[in-house]
């Protein structure tokens, strides 16, 4: 059970350099097995534990049980970053099951290392750009860093470069670059070097850039140029080039432009390429004085300006035959008279014609072609005079002449020199004429010799007052004899004006159409006279025109006045002319029964209206209806009335429609001022007025119409009451009288004080007929015209006697009646007075006479010729009231 060691040499220590690479040996043992294993081992040493923990290191086999510690390179060893000591705890086992552990303690020795680049430096090479024109300055800074904290020195090869390093890495040029003279591109090695002499280089690429900083030049030579004028648009007329220093090892990029304010060249702002940009006529100013065109060419070396360099050439403009001959005037006219001899000189062509060719050679021409209707007339001396000659007479009057009085010639102007055009013109060729042709009319004036005839010696025209401004009113006409026919102007020579206007009117001197040049009015004059006359240029004659003015009613009518205010009271009385006011209406073309009056704006309720309404030119402002502020139908205090008068009311209503109708204004203010109710009260000082005020707005209407309706239906109900109450009392029986009843009022009882004022006129009556009372069975008498009735005395005989005139009156306070008569004698009236009463009041009352009418107090009042002496008889035939 004792544990043999099979690990030889360990524990053991060794030491190795930092940055070791992976494989490299460090130590070597062995293995020693016992007899039972055979020589072999079951597990081969191994590392099984590592203090600090590390994979820096491996166990390889180096044969016969001999084996080897080596490096692994992950991590490799930093004496500067990791532990300084590592203890490696190796395990092995044979076959027999004897097991060894053991120690390799390895030490990690610092090892001085090369200076190491930071950043981009450390990655790659670095690339540094530089402007070309850029002073000498810092351009870029080294960063490198020594393991071991030694002091670093920077170098920098070639050393003929125009760059310099500084201790602390500081990389600066020496010089200003020139990308057109100076290589763009240097490659600098840096060298660090640490204080043991070992050192680390890295590449800087330094690169100088091309700015713009050199001018473009021509490298054109030529600067005189030769085109034919009339070449189409687009027309290459020369080629520049340019070149630019800053672009030697690359495309240029230039821009040409043209700086002459030029019309005729334009130039391709990338290829440099000038051409035609319009027409180039050389027959025209300014290139007929001067065919040389200077054009100012720039090029630039960029669109927006930059170096730029200017160059001038001159394009020369020569001539070609490219216009026709021509003449001004284009066309002639000639008068000749009739009977004008033959062979006489009319017209020299020459004068007039020319070609603006500028070369001499192309402006040569001839007069060739002369035709037209009367050619046969005329001829042209030679082809080159171009002079027109007449070869035969004309004479309008000769009957074998067709009447013809203007002759159409034509003639060719022809250019002699041939076109001299190629086909690259093919743009201006089909708008070049090579020929010209004059127009010449010949014409015969013939000799005047008749005066104008108007068709009427005089003209009448009637027009309506209000015709508007230039209106025609008529026409005049007048012919003249002549052959051919003159032309007739027409004018107006004397006359046609007014007091206002000098001209009223005015004449078409070509067809004699009349209008008028100012308003016509009926009322300041009702004819106008002018005299036109008709004239042949040469002869004249005159007609007098008078106008009728037609009268229209175009006035309005002019009330006075126009405006009216005043005041009323709320109860004027309803037909009264409402302050007395009083409108007066004149017009000038109107008679002044024509006036019609309306109230078309205010009349609220219609309480107004004028008198009369139509037929004058006064009226009268009347109130047609009362004010009722009480029931709530008028709420307006203030009426501004709108009253149109209108002068039609006499025309037909068919021909209103088509004749005028004038209307005049007037506005009266209209205020209504209510009846104030005055209460004193019992400070004498203060009197409190009170007003009644209808407390119903415009808007709240239906309040006084339901209120009204109402009230209209509660009377109609208490009349249809009363109606029916009166009927009931007249058909009810009278109650029925006990045999022997005197016919005397029998007693009421008292009733609340009555007044009741009774007037009867009692007449003289004559009793012709007599007759027993069937309930007392006395004689009365009575008269049988009038049914008048009286007691009859015993001892007197049927006479006539006079009646007395008697006014009674009975009060009802004592319940008793009082007759008071005037009698003729004593003896009468004591006698009427012991006469017992007939019965009842409304039974007794007899029907005295055929009318009634009320009394001044409502007390009814009846009037009789005949009546009984006493009113207690009884009727003769019973009637009901």
């Amino acid at each position: 059970g004792r544990r043999i060691p099979l690990l030889r040499g360990l524990p053991a220590t060794r030491t190795v350099e930092e940055n070791t690479p992976a494989g490299v040996f460090i130590y070597t043992f062995n293995v020693t097995v016992s007899p039972l294993s055979s020589g072999v081992v079951a597990v081969h040493p191994t590392i099984v534990n590592s203090n600090p923990l590390t994979e820096a290191f491996d166990i390889v086999p180096a044969g016969d049980l001999a084996y080897r510690v080596v490096t692994t390179g992950n991590p490799v060893l930093d004496y500067e970053t990791m532990p300084k000591r590592f203890d490696l705890q190796i395990f092995v086992e044979d076959t027999a099951g004897r097991t060894d552990l053991n120690t390799l303690t390895i030490q990690v020795a610092d090892k001085n290392e090369r200076p190491v680049f930071r950043g981009n430096m450390a990655i790659q090479t670095v690339r540094i750009y530089v402007l070309e024109g850029t002073p000498p300055e810092l351009i870029y800074r080294v960063n490198a860093t020594d393991p071991e904290n030694g002091e670093l020195k920077y170098s920098l090869l070639p050393a003929s470069v125009p760059f310099g390093v500084l201790e602390n890495g500081d990389i600066f040029s020496k010089k200003k670059f020139d990308y057109e003279e100076d290589p763009c591109c240097y490659f600098l090695n840096i060298t660090v070097t640490d204080p043991e002499g070992l050192n680390s280089t890295k590449t800087v690429n330094i690169n100088i850039i091309n700015i713009d900083d050199e001018r473009p030049y021509f490298t054109t030579k030529q600067r005189i140029y030769r085109i034919q004028e009339e070449q189409s648009p687009g027309t290459s007329v020369a080629n520049l080039t340019a070149k630019d220093p800053d672009d030697e090892d690359s495309p240029s990029r230039l821009f040409y432009t043209i700086q002459s304010s030029d019309t005729y060249f334009s130039i391709n702002p990338s290829t440099g390429v000038l051409q035609v940009a319009g027409r180039i006529d050389r027959d025209v100013l300014p290139l007929r004085l001067n065919p040389n065109v200077s054009v100012i060419v720039r090029v630039e070396d960029s669109p927006r300006g930059g170096h730029a360099a200017e160059m001038e050439i001159t394009v020369i403009i020569e001539d070609i035959n490219d216009n026709p001959p021509e003449c001004n005037p284009s066309s002639f006219r000639k008068e000749i008279n009739e009977n004008t001899t033959a062979e006489i000189f009319l017209l020299d062509l020459r004068n007039y014609c020319k070609d603006i060719d500028v070369d001499p050679r192309n402006n040569l021409f001839s007069f060739t072609g002369l035709s037209g209707f009367g050619s046969s007339n005329f001829a042209l001396e030679s082809t080159g005079s171009g002079r027109l000659v007449m070869t035969e007479g004309i004479d309008l009057e000769n009957p074998s002449n067709p009447g013809v009085e203007v002759y159409s010639l034509t003639v060719r102007v022809q250019d002699i020199a041939s076109p001299n055009y190629s086909s690259k013109y093919p743009f201006y060729t089909f708008l070049k004429i090579f020929s010209y042709t004059i127009y010449i009319y010949i014409r015969i004036k013939p000799v005047n010799e008749f005066f104008p005839i108007f068709s009427s010696l005089s003209y009448e025209f009637n027009v309506p007052e209000i015709t508007k401004v230039g209106s025609s009113i008529g026409k005049v006409n007048a012919r003249d004899a002549d052959w051919p026919p003159s032309v007739i102007t027409y004018s107006i020579v004397a006359g046609g004006g007014t007091r206002d206007y000098t001209n009223t009117f005015w004449i078409s001197p070509i067809n004699g159409d009349v209008k008028i040049l100012a308003g016509l009015d009926y009322e300041t004059a009702q004819k106008h006279f002018f005299t036109v006359q008709a004239s042949d240029q040469e002869k004249t004659a005159t007609a007098s025109v008078t106008v009728n003015v037609l009268e229209v009613n175009d006035e309005e009518p002019i009330c006075s006045p126009n405006f009216y205010s005043f005041q009323i009271p709320v109860s004027l009385a309803v037909g009264t002319n409402v302050n007395g006011f009083r409108i007066e209406c004149q017009d000038r073309d109107s008679d002044p029964r024509s006036f019609r009056y309306f109230i078309e704006e205010g009349n609220v309720n219609n309480h107004f209206t004028f008198s009369p309404r139509a037929g004058s030119n006064t009226s009268q402002l009347i109130l047609a209806s009362p004010f009722d502020y009480e029931s709530g139908l008028d709420t307006k205090w203030i009426y501004r009335l709108r009253v149109y008068i209108t002068d039609d009311n006499l025309l037909f209503a068919k021909n209103r429609a088509t004749h005028l109708v004038k209307t005049g204004t007037v506005t009266l203010n209209i205020r209504v001022i209510p009846n104030p109710t005055t209460v004193i009260t019992t400070t004498p000082s203060f009197t409190v007025v009170t007003k009644r005020e209808n407390l119903y707005s415009d808007s709240a209407w239906y309040v006084p119409f339901v209120s009204t309706l109402g009230g209209l239906l509660l009377l109609g109900l208490l009349g249809r009451l009363g109606a029916l109450l009166a009927a009931r009392l007249r058909t009810r029986p009278p109650a029925p009288r006990a045999v022997g009843t005197p016919l005397i009022n029998a007693p009421e009882k008292k009733k609340p004080e009555k007044e009741t004022a009774l007037k009867m006129i009692k007449i003289n009556t004559v009793f012709d007929g007599e007759a027993r009372d069937p309930v007392t069975g006395k004689m009365y008498e009575f008269n049988t015209r009038s049914g008048a009735r009286r007691w009859k005395k015993s001892d007197e005989p049927l006479q006539p006697t006079p009646a007395v005139q008697a006014t009674p009156s009975a009060t009802s306070g004592g319940g008793r009646e009082k007759d008071r008569a005037e009698a003729p004698s004593k003896k009468e009236t004591s006698e009427k007075r012991k006469e017992p009463a007939a019965g009842p009041r409304t039974a007794a009352r007899p029907s005295i006479g055929p009318t009634q009418t009320p009394g001044p107090d409502g007390v009814e009042v009846r009037k009789q010729k005949e009546e009984p002496a006493d009113r207690g008889l009884p009727s003769a035939a019973p009637q009901r009231r």
